[in-house]
């Protein structure tokens, strides 16, 4: 009897550690893939550096500081800086050829710099100079007119989940989680209340023909912008995701739609580290509890779905095939590994407290 007692310890214990996630490891995986991106040509921007993208550089942003209070680390990693340097750098520039000289042509000069100049305002603050160069291009280039009044021009590139036909809503989320994140006292500014009031109409009236993923951010968004989203239509997303959860734990990347078909990608199977990662990230956040037993099941299932060696979470890409190991193939295990540390943060802080 004594035996089993000690196997069934030693088999719970081996459970156990399987199941720990290594934010050191998370960190250091991020921390290289960025590094691997401002060494990579095709992301080479005229001024500050390289490009600003979606999937590496703005989930890096997100995450990394979160993993910097986890590991006790006590200033800014020098990809971190680097990159909130070329948005200092580019924060007053209104023209798409001096951001990236890849997008010299319309429509892609004023896609690129609406999607620069919402990562400008999520990243950088109006409190200084800099950043309030930053928020009067902001709202300088919000559209005023067409379906996607309210929101800002935002790449169209046959890419999911970040640069397709609905993903205006999806930048327009993270300039709200910006407005909602700067000092009351220029939220407050006239000039600024009417924009703001511009981007809440135009969510009022796009939110329900999006994605659960772009809902899923304008949730995050609210939780920094409170009219951003009626807290019934809040309760009701969170309802939503908790629908779509799977056996497992996690959430399939289709759960997460509807998608564009895209025949060529890689096929889908079972639960996905992005959808898991973001769907947590954004659950915490907006209030559900660290004893939610539907939550717990999910940091579970992320926290035994890191790579031993590599410290990432797998994800592939949504839309095409790519040479294995080439910079693109990476892409979305960059954003799933993001939005996995940021989710396994917050509830490892949730424990420590």
């Amino acid at each position: 009897m004594r035996l089993l007692a000690c196997t069934v310890a030693i088999s719970l214990a081996a459970l156990s550690l399987r199941a720990s996630w290594d934010p050191r490891l998370a960190a250091q995986y991020l921390d290289a893939r960025q590094q691997e991106w401002f060494a990579w040509a095709t992301a080479k921007a005229v001024t500050g550096g390289t490009c600003f993208s979606c999937h590496t550089s703005a989930a890096y942003l997100l995450a990394r500081p979160a993993l910097r209070r986890v590991l006790g680390e006590s200033r800014p990693t020098s990809p971190e800086t680097e990159l909130l340097d070329g948005l200092r750098a580019r924060a007053g520039i209104y023209d798409a050829r001096e951001i990236n000289r890849g997008f010299a042509t319309e429509p892609m000069a004023s896609q690129a710099l609406g999607v620069e100049a919402v990562f400008a305002a999520l990243f950088l603050s109006p409190a200084d100079a800099v950043g309030r160069k930053a928020f009067d291009r902001l709202w300088s280039l919000q559209l005023t007119q067409g379906p996607a009044r309210g929101a800002w021009p935002w790449f169209n590139l046959d890419l999911d989940p970040y640069e397709m036909p609905p993903s205006p809503f999806y930048g327009a989320a993270l300039a709200a989680y910006a407005a909602g994140s700067a000092p009351a006292e220029y939220r407050n500014q006239p000039r600024v209340r009417a924009r703001i009031a511009e981007m809440e109409a135009y969510f009022a009236r796009e939110r329900e023909a999006q994605p659960l993923h772009n809902r899923l951010m304008l949730l995050w968004a609210s939780t920094k912008l409170p009219d951003a989203l009626p807290e019934a239509a809040g309760r009701s997303i969170v309802d939503e995701t908790w629908r779509k959860q799977a056996a497992d734990g996690g959430w399939t990347i289709d759960s997460l739609g509807p998608w564009a078909e895209h025949p060529g990608a890689p096929a889908a199977k079972g639960s996905d580290s992005y959808a898991t990662g973001l769907a947590v990230f954004v659950l915490e956040a907006a209030g559900v509890s660290a004893t939610d037993a539907r939550l717990a099941r999910a940091v579970a299932w992320l926290e035994s779905h890191q790579d031993r060696q590599g410290g990432y979470w797998e994800a592939v890409s949504m839309n095409k095939r790519y040479e294995p190991g080439s910079m693109q193939s990476q892409f979305m295990r960059d954003a799933a590994t993001a939005f996995a540390a940021l989710a396994l943060s917050e509830a490892s802080e949730r424990k420590g407290k």
